[in-house]
């Protein structure tokens, strides 16, 4: 049955249909929900045409403090989540490690398109590599999950809250307020600008869960045909991946209080989730690593994550660090 709120009359050229597409306005979620647009016109045969629907959100207008001391994880989604809600849009579209590990209710992820470079980029005007930079350098970033790995890492450098979109803080370090950033490579990628960044091996720097990942999220009593050609982005190692790392991330609590990081890796025969959660001045990190076999249903890939963060909270003697949630 054809949902009403995508009705036939909305149409692009004959009886193609058009369906709301909710997404932040910056530059990159920008090209990430066009990316979606043109996969469901393409998934439906045609039959379906996207519609980008921009919003400023909460996290968007905060430029130079951490998130959390303004409510934390969900500031980049509130807003989509509440349009989608009152059905001003029919469906979202997000950077997972922005979503909350925990979906409003009614609302569900129709498709995970296959994962971007999940590893960190390091861009300096001054060195290659962390290691290269001199001791008292400043490294410039908002993510305490960066932070603290960084000073894991090099205890000597100096950290500086360093917040905004790619070319706000490839102004900052021009005019010298850092010698040093990091971005997710995925998102460079997707700008077409990976040529400006060293990538970091995971080795180094574990990404945040759900890093090179985009969501897209409709209403459980969406349109089927929407939710049909939604089904044909899905990607399942990039699923697969989402419900590990998220059931890692909820399991330690959802809203993410402490520096945290995890990563689904495929190992041939099996899959490998490695989690790890660190102080905030590096000097302590909790790690632990779970397998499951490839064939494991999303229950079992769910259970992986809680029982990987099962064992970092054993290792920890059962209380994590509490510090602010990450970014």
């Amino acid at each position: 049955m054809t949902d009403p709120r995508i009705s036939p009359d909305n149409t692009a050229r004959g009886d193609q249909r058009t369906v709301r597409i909710g997404t932040r306005g910056s530059p990159l979620a920008l090209v990430q929900a066009r990316q979606i647009a043109a996969s469901l016109e393409v998934s439906s045969g045609g039959a379906l045409r996207g519609e980008i629907v921009p919003f400023t959100t909460t996290g968007d207008q905060l430029t130079t403090e951490r998130l959390i001391n303004s409510g934390g994880k969900g500031l980049f989604t509130r807003e989509l989540d509440a349009a989608l809600d009152r059905d001003e849009v029919d469906i979202t579209v997000h950077s997972l490690k922005d979503v909350p590990a925990v979906l409003p209710e009614g609302q569900i992820f129709a498709a995970f398109p296959q994962r971007e470079d999940p590893r960190e980029g390091f861009l300096s005007p001054h060195a290659d590599k962390l290691a290269d930079l001199p001791k008292g350098a400043k490294v410039g970033t908002a993510s305490l999950r960066r932070e603290s790995q960084t000073l894991a890492l090099r205890p000597d450098v100096e950290i500086v809250t360093f917040r905004g979109n790619v070319a706000t803080r490839m102004r900052k370090l021009e005019d010298g307020l850092a010698d040093a950033t990091y971005l997710a490579m995925a998102g460079l990628t997707r700008l077409g600008m990976a040529h400006l960044a060293t990538p970091i091996p995971m080795e180094s720097m574990l990404p945040s869960a759900g890093q090179g990942i985009i969501g897209v999220v409709m209403r459980d009593d969406g349109d089927a045909e929407v939710r049909a050609a939604l089904g044909g982005l899905d990607h399942a190692e990039t699923r697969a991946a989402a419900t590990a790392e998220r059931a890692f991330l909820a399991a330690l609590d959802g809203s993410c209080r402490t520096p945290i990081a995890a990563h689904l890796f495929n190992r041939g025969e099996e899959w490998e989730l490695i989690g790890e959660v660190l102080a905030l001045d590096g000097r302590q990190r909790w790690r632990a690593d779970g397998t499951c076999r490839k064939e494991a249903s999303q229950a079992q890939l769910a259970a992986l994550g809680r029982d990987v963060a099962a064992d970092i909270r054993a290792a920890a003697g059962g209380v994590l660090p509490a510090f602010v949630d990450e970014w």
